[in-house]
């Protein structure tokens, strides 16, 4: 290597660092953009094709581009901004000691059972505190954080857009620059697009659909903080078989507990007939057998994304960790002999 490639490397590297540097601060919804682009793009292809005998090729994919994001906006990111700002809200209420649980009937309850004198009340707001400081750095954060959210999501629409229109000429850049053989670098992108995949429409839409269907019927129910606990709910029914249970199991139990045995029970029976069913049958149906992740390292994904990145790291975490499971995949199937 001369002196004038060693300094090029060294260029690069410090420019990397610095554009690192830049963007630290949205980082998280860098990569979201990426990911809602990455689930739009088909239907930007198939828009776009449509488009294309109606109007002029340009302007049929930006008008293809615009369609899909205002699709998003109305579909996906009104109502998460919604729950996001409903699930911050109880949040901060329960860090706050205000809760619509009837906590002296569940302390009652414990202790004509165990005779103990618990403080479930206290629990629940040690929890929340806990959880406040973990998720936006105490209360004060708050607000710094949704200020924050809605400059990086006038970012990330801008992103989407920009990837939609020049994504493939992004990957093709990738696949022409990688310094891996034709083959090994054509096996990493498709294992990495197979992962993703299986990542965010296979564990994730199953989790979110579960909680939903779960959220519906503690709403039928008549449990206080639905869409608070529809939210935890996403995230446990990440953990197949009983990560909603940990949520509408104990609410059947609170609706026994507080005199109300007919809506208890309604929840417990649709909790195994139905929200099981969902984590039993939709999960082999929509999740691609090519994405092979275990459940833990999914659940670890999410737990380490939403603690390091906020709310985007529930997805962005196991999309990480899938990325790693396609290049050690890669690695040990093309580089077997070394």
């Amino acid at each position: 290597m001369n002196r004038g490639q060693s300094f090029l490397l060294l260029l690069m590297g410090s420019v990397a660092l610095l554009t690192l540097f830049v963007i630290l601060p949205f980082v998280e919804y860098v990569i979201a953009s990426a990911i809602l682009a990455f689930v739009l793009y088909p239907f930007h292809r198939r828009l776009t094709r449509w488009l294309r005998t109606r109007v002029s090729e340009r302007f049929g994919e930006m008008l293809s581009a615009l369609t899909l994001i205002l699709s998003a906006i109305v579909a996906v990111i009104l109502p998460l901004a919604y729950i996001s700002w409903v699930f911050v809200r109880d949040l901060t209420a329960i860090a706050a000691g205000e809760t619509a649980i009837d906590v002296a009937a569940i302390e009652a309850e414990i202790a004509a059972l165990t005779g103990q004198d618990p403080e479930i009340g206290e629990l629940l707001q040690t929890v929340g505190e806990l959880l406040v400081q973990t998720l936006f750095g105490g209360f004060s954060g708050v607000l710094n954080t949704a200020i924050r959210a809605s400059v990086g999501l006038s970012l990330a629409l801008f992103l989407v857009y920009y990837t939609l229109i020049d994504g493939p000429a992004f990957v093709k850049w990738i696949r022409d620059s990688s310094p891996l053989p034709p083959d090994v670098t054509a096996d990493l992108v498709d294992r990495t697009h197979v992962m993703t995949r299986g990542v965010v429409i296979g564990h994730i839409s199953v989790a979110l659909l579960q909680a939903l269907v779960a959220g519906l019927g503690l709403w039928a129910a008549g449990i206080p903080n639905v869409v608070f606990w529809t939210f935890v709910m996403a995230v446990l029914a990440l953990l197949p078989l009983i990560g909603a249970f940990f949520v509408w199991g104990p609410a059947a139990a609170y609706l026994v507990i507080v005199d109300q045995v007919t809506a208890g029970i309604f929840l417990a029976a649709y909790g195994v007939a139905v929200i099981a069913m969902v984590d039993n049958y939709a999960r082999p149906l929509v999740i691609d057998q090519q994405a092979h992740l275990n459940p833990a390292i999914i659940l670890l994904g999410v737990f380490g994304g939403i603690y390091s990145v906020g709310f985007t790291g529930l997805f962005v975490g196991p999309i990480v960790i899938g990325v790693l499971a396609a290049t050690l995949e890669t690695f040990r199937e093309d580089y077997d002999a070394i």
